[in-house]
């Protein structure tokens, strides 16, 4: 059983309802890895004299972490951690793609970087680890023209002999598909708009300012553990993006 950590409290003076904030209580621990998947999270009783709130509060916070795929119930045993990844949007069950400009483009993809490094902090946070990974930079261009870059952060191991793959002409999902030793639970999207600098403006050669979109993706495996992050960046007056939901 996970100890309780009392770091945060249910605050009566909010106006936000008590079961949303049990809710986010304990999806923070999940989060955090305070209750790490696989583990049986504290009772209800246990969790009703911890936060100081009724049974109802605790139930309806735990059905909706049930509903959302954190937790499981299991008749007769407790309630565990199923999943503990950050919420980064809608869960895509299989085949994502990306159009661009329109019908009649000349596109390609170019490599500018590959191997193994440190992730960034952000990435630390989506892949749960701070461990090296194995990181791949690439920039399309269409028609003569830089258009996004495609930046793609993969656990260690998870892709055998990564080093020989043609990441030029092998899209990401699919590689991911075909390749990794690990079977994909589900791909997490989340798309925004974000101002376009530093090193991605050079490449892109654009001006520090305009928008830019970022569409992330962050590959789940059957185990429920993230394995792979890659974010797309590019103009955001340039996009047609189309995402397809097969069953």
């Amino acid at each position: 059983m996970s100890t309780l950590l009392l770091d945060k409290t249910i605050d009566r003076d909010s106006q936000e309802k008590l079961y949303v904030q049990m809710c986010s209580i304990v999806r923070n621990k999940i989060e955090l890895l305070e209750w790490p998947v696989g583990s049986q999270i504290p009772t209800e009783d246990e969790l009703c004299k911890t936060y100081d709130v009724s049974k109802a509060t605790v139930r309806i916070a735990i059905a909706e972490l049930v509903r959302t795929g954190y937790l499981r119930k299991l008749q007769g045993k407790g309630t565990f951690v199923i999943q503990s990844m950050p919420d980064l949007g809608i869960t895509m069950k299989t085949k994502l793609t990306v159009e661009l400009f329109g019908e009649v483009v000349s596109a390609h993809k170019e490599l500018l970087v590959r191997g193994v490094k440190k992730p960034p902090k952000d990435v630390q946070v989506h892949l749960r680890t701070d461990s090296e990974i194995y990181y791949i930079l690439c920039k399309r261009m269409v028609n003569g023209e830089p258009a996004y870059l495609e930046e793609s952060f993969i656990q260690q191991d998870v892709v055998p002999d990564i080093d020989e793959l043609d990441v030029r002409h092998l899209p990401f999902y699919e590689m991911m598909q075909q390749k990794a030793n690990k079977k994909i639970l589900k791909v997490v999207q989340m798309i925004e708009l974000a101002e376009m600098n530093g090193d991605v403006a050079e490449i892109l050669k654009h001006g520090n300012g305009p928008a830019m979109l970022v569409v992330h993706r962050l590959i789940i495996s059957q185990e429920g553990k993230p394995i792979a992050y890659t974010r797309l960046m590019g103009s955001g007056t340039k996009y047609k993006l189309r995402t397809e939901l097969v069953r």
